[in-house]
């Protein structure tokens, strides 16, 4: 079966479906974009006071703050902790360049 051969019904739900799943997309995009702006400043607070990039024990309570939101929302806790992880480990990657430029007294 191919596209054309769909329902008129069907195709225009799926379209519906396909338009709401593309304005979410877009939202988490703003969102993770207002998100590493704050870790940005974050880091050169980080940066200007000679603390480490990473915080293991913030990381922790992160993780599980955003597993037990995941649970309550039904999302998979799991996925929900992968994101978390993925998204910390660039943070700490911007993090460690804006400590690097700092220490050799770059403008980050």
């Amino acid at each position: 079966m191919t596209t054309s051969d769909i329902d008129e019904s069907v195709r225009a739900e799926l379209n519906r479906l396909r338009e709401s799943i593309d304005n979410i997309d877009a939202a988490v995009v703003h969102m993770l974009a207002e998100r590493f702006k704050c870790t940005q400043q974050v880091g050169l607070l980080k940066a200007e006071h000679q603390l480490p990039p990473a915080d293991p024990a913030r990381e922790g309570r992160q993780i599980a703050r955003l597993r037990q939101l995941a649970e309550s929302a039904k999302l998979d806790p799991a996925f929900a902790e992968k994101l978390l992880n993925f998204i910390v480990a660039e943070v700490i990657r911007h993090h460690e360049r804006i400590a690097d430029e700092s220490a050799n007294g770059d403008t980050p």
